[in-house]
């Protein structure tokens, strides 16, 4: 027959087990947000600020050197050399945005910038419409009259780069502009970079951009209401939109996974079906084709997908290390897969008009999908209890 103090010990033995066991599960949802959080915030501050920066400090070097073409062209002096120029910001800074298409969500998605900047591909009929009656003085603007189709990266493309005639690789600059058109091409690419500063600022917080693109911002009424960095380097905390890190990890992967799919089904798959005289693809449906920058776009989307899951830089925590620790062999797949798809995309030959039946796109398309199913399976694993 156990005593009363037999009885005492028993229960302060199960409660002692049972404090043991919260801290234990405690500590172990503790590491999960503490990996989370030592992941995310080299995320934005080492990766998703310096993109944006990267994007809007070329943007606006890629404004500046369309007045200049304009100023030249007032003054007889334009040469291709100028429109060159401008075309290595726009090649820059498109860099840039490419590699930041792993995170589109926050201000690119919640300001419409990702449509405003980046809806193709462009309607060639409706721009050669539009100059059209610019260079015949009817009156428009860009805030009333233009839709995004005709706004951003692709509509300064197209008035930076000429293919030649036969679509063959050689790219001309055409230097026989109109005034009326030249004041489209500058308000375009003004318009462009305020979207881009607007980016880094929303990441970045306003406070943390140049004084150049404060005033810039403030001017078209453009400042950024949220800061989204700030905002996912301290989920969990009032005013955050993350209520636990693993919410934002979670995001990050699942920004991760969607330009994935959307560089394997859409980018490239959606002209390839078309090539293929499938019903769902239209063969016109390129990204960059003026600049023959389409490869390279779609690498860079690739390598938006590794700075967001590994890190940008040597050394720095990230979501892969996560993986690593819980399903090392997911990890070397997801990496495997990333360098992979790369060096897929690159065996394509440009103009990717001219090579949508090539097996190098549909192999290329064939990997990629294979990446979008191994970031599934990371989503996946940052879910798990």
């Amino acid at each position: 027959m156990k005593t009363k103090f037999t009885l005492l010990l028993s229960v302060v033995a199960l409660a002692t087990a049972a404090c043991e066991t919260d801290t234990n599960i405690n500590d172990g949802v503790d590491t999960k947000e503490e990996a989370f959080e030592a992941a995310i915030i080299p995320y934005i501050d080492r990766t998703v600020v310096p993109t944006y920066r990267g994007m809007a400090d070329n943007a606006l070097l890629l404004a500046e050197a369309c007045v200049n073409i304009q100023s030249a062209h007032a003054e007889g002096t334009l040469s291709t050399e100028l429109i060159a120029e401008a075309g290595n910001y726009w090649k820059e800074s498109r860099r840039y945005w490419e590699e930041s298409e792993a995170f589109l969500y926050g201000a690119a998605a919640d300001y419409s910038i990702d449509p405003h900047i980046d809806s193709w591909p462009l309607d060639k009929n409706a721009m050669d419409d539009l100059l059209e009656d610019i260079n015949a003085g009817k009156s428009w603007s860009i805030d009333n009259n233009i839709n995004y189709g005709l706004l951003g990266f692709h509509a300064v493309e197209y008035m930076l780069f000429e293919l030649s005639e036969d679509g063959a690789k050689s790219l001309t600059h055409n230097v026989n502009y109109t005034d009326a058109e030249l004041v489209y091409l500058v308000a375009v690419a003004d318009d462009l970079a305020q979207q881009c500063v607007r980016l880094e600022a929303a990441w970045a917080g306003i406070d943390n951009v140049t004084t150049e693109k404060r005033e810039l911002l403030e001017e078209a009424e453009l400042e950024p209401s949220i800061n989204y960095g700030e905002s996912m380097k301290t989920a969990g905390q009032g005013g955050s939109l993350y209520k636990t890190y693993q919410e934002a990890a979670e995001e990050l992967v699942d920004g991760c996974i969607t330009i994935a799919d959307e560089v394997a089904n859409t980018k490239m798959g959606t002209p390839v079906k078309g090539a293929q005289g499938d019903a769902a693809g239209d063969r016109n449906y390129i990204e960059s084709p003026y600049s023959l920058n389409s490869i390279v776009d779609f690498q860079g989307n690739i390598i938006s997908i590794k700075n967001a899951y590994a890190g940008s830089n040597e050394g720095d925590a990230s979501i892969s290390d996560y993986i690593k620790s819980v399903n090392a062999e997911l990890d070397t797949e997801v990496m495997t897969l990333i360098e992979e798809s790369y060096d897929y995309i690159g065996r394509i030959q440009e103009p990717f008009a001219q090579h949508l039946s090539d097996k190098e796109a549909t192999d290329a398309i064939d990997k990629v999908n294979e990446l979008v199913a191994a970031l599934e399976s990371v989503y996946s694993e940052l879910s798990k209890n």
